[in-house]
């Protein structure tokens, strides 16, 4: 979102250190699960970076929060969303 203009964070290298600490977050690690993962999804979505996301999260069971309608397709296929 930052790139498109639509967020802005600043320096989105600060802001991501800063959000994880605020938040008690932790990063999810690519695995080859969430890889192979990928290549299970439907074509409902054509972004890489959002099908990557939705792989993971149904990999480590995890909601995934976002507004965009085509995520929310993949609930069916055992990924929670929220938005």
């Amino acid at each position: 979102m930052s790139m498109k203009g639509t967020l802005d964070v600043g320096d989105p290298r600060i802001w991501w250190r800063e959000a994880l600490e605020q938040l008690a977050a932790t990063v999810v690690l690519l695995r080859p699960e969430h890889i192979a993962a990928v290549y299970g999804l439907a074509p409902i979505h054509k972004d890489p970076f959002d099908r990557m996301l939705i792989a993971q999260a149904t990999v480590e069971r995890l909601a995934l929060v976002s507004g965009d309608a085509e995520i929310a397709r993949y609930a069916s296929e055992g990924l929670r969303v929220a938005g």
